[in-house]
């Protein structure tokens, strides 16, 4: 008896978080989801990032920098990306001196601008909306970053529910009824998500612990005392020649053309799961001397930990096989929340009942919830516009 009352509990418990915080927890992961292929969505929706890959040597960092200058002459070239992928133009950000930069984009090999854009893209929105709700930060980080915890009570209540849950990696869902269905759908997709579910949370987890004081220090760049004009084209190929005789195994994926630091130069080299900020070398351009070079593996622990959070969150450590996986997982995930919500209202209503009346059962369970989670949604779509287009 005692056994079965804990179980009971255990289900309440499951059952009663997976209804209450349904809309907003979809709603969180299906963004999240989505934001593992952001990239990829703005390059099927934006022509000028697509090129043709060649097989030739690519265009000199300088070349590409000259081509974003002139575009538009009258902003500041910011920063200057390598292709994420062949198929990838590279990006520059254009600063005008106010509001958001804009976007130019740059064939690799033959260093012609394919085409500009804005700031605001589905990269950005998917962002955003999935990190802070378009909130300030100190507010929209932690509410989202709550749900974190929701998964972990949610792992635990599932396994102590499911009795021998690992039986069940093979256990063909039953026919019968749509309940029995989503019921066996959903407890087999839940053991196989098992490992991702730990994942998504732990890393929740740490970034809630970062936005509440526990921020690993990222190291500070030098100062340059003199500040000159951005360099030409000759100058800045000399100046990577210079970043690679210093750091020959770094791979420059990103140059930033700073008004108080001069250029720096990020990218990867040989620690494993860091952001590309952990490596880099910075360059004073009115003399061409290296001012400081970073390796992420001489990070601390706290800060290894904090780059390692975002390639495991959104599974970028393995390239594309890995985004791919952490998609399937993701949405598998998004598929478990909306299941969890079809199997209390399936075992509220009548047989035969209509769908309406399905809906209206599960937003009645929701209680008061179903409308504090439909109002955050809502308030993040309608602050997009201001908080994309207008940003700095």
């Amino acid at each position: 008896m005692k056994r079965k009352k804990g179980r009971s509990f255990w289900w309440i418990v499951h059952s009663w978080l997976g209804l209450k915080l349904s809309i907003f927890l979809s709603f969180i992961l299906l963004t999240g989801t989505l934001a593992v292929f952001a990239h990829e969505i703005d390059w099927l929706v934006t022509p000028a990032m697509r090129v043709t890959p060649q097989d030739a040597p690519q265009a000199s960092w300088g070349k590409l920098a000259e081509a974003a200058a002139r575009t538009d002459p009258s902003a500041r070239l910011q920063t200057l990306y390598a292709p994420l992928d062949p198929w990838f133009a590279a990006e520059a950000w254009m600063d005008h001196g106010k509001g958001a930069p804009s976007r130019v984009y740059i064939d690799p090999w033959t260093a012609q601008v394919t085409g500009t854009h804005g700031w605001a893209n589905a990269h950005r929105f998917l962002r955003q909306v999935h990190r802070h709700l378009m909130l300030p930060t100190k507010i929209g980080i932690p509410i989202v970053c709550s749900l974190a915890l929701l998964l972990v009570i949610s792992l635990v209540t599932g396994i102590v529910t499911y009795k021998k849950w690992w039986r069940g990696f093979l256990r063909r869902p039953r026919g019968g009824d749509a309940r029995r269905l989503t019921g066996d759908l959903h407890r087999l997709g839940g053991v196989w998500s098992l490992w991702f579910v730990a994942l998504i949370a732990v890393t929740g987890i740490w970034y809630l612990v970062e936005t509440l004081g526990g921020n690993a220090p990222v190291p500070k760049l030098p100062q340059v005392t003199t500040l000159v004009p951005l360099p030409t084209k000759p100058a800045l190929d000399r100046m990577v020649e210079l970043v690679r005789r210093e750091r020959p195994t770094l791979q420059i994926r990103e140059i930033r053309f700073t008004q108080d630091n001069g250029l720096i130069f990020l990218g990867q080299d040989q620690a494993w799961l860091v952001r590309d900020r952990a490596n880099g070398v910075a360059i004073d351009p009115s003399t061409g001397r290296v001012t400081m070079s970073l390796d992420g593996r001489d990070l601390s622990v706290h800060q290894r930990i904090s780059e390692m959070a975002d390639p495991l969150h959104f599974g970028t450590l393995g390239g594309i096989a890995t985004k791919i996986i952490w998609f399937v997982f993701g949405a598998l995930l998004t598929a478990l929340a909306v299941t969890g919500a079809t199997i209390y209202t399936l075992r509220l209503a009548k047989e035969g009942q209509a769908v309406e009346r399905n809906l209206k059962v599960a937003w009645t369970g929701m209680g008061a919830w179903a409308y504090v989670c439909t109002a955050l949604v809502l308030l993040a779509l309608a602050l997009t516009p201001g908080a994309i287009v207008g940003a700095s």
